[in-house]
């Protein structure tokens, strides 16, 4: 995996909600504006994201 879903930094609520929200925000902007390419970039990475730190980490 490309991000460790139980490192200690990831126990707080707050922290991964944070982490899954920010890209698939900019993906927002980045669609608002137009650029498609990063915009399936940045909801990609968002999408991986609330996989593994909230999937993964509930095994």
């Amino acid at each position: 995996m490309l991000v460790d879903p139980n490192n200690p930094f990831f126990d707080r609520l707050w922290v991964r909600l944070l982490c899954v929200i920010s890209p698939l925000a900019w993906a927002g902007v980045e669609y608002a504006n137009d650029q498609g390419m990063w915009a399936a970039a940045f909801s990609a990475a968002g999408l991986y994201l609330a996989y593994a730190l909230f999937w993964v980490r509930g095994r």
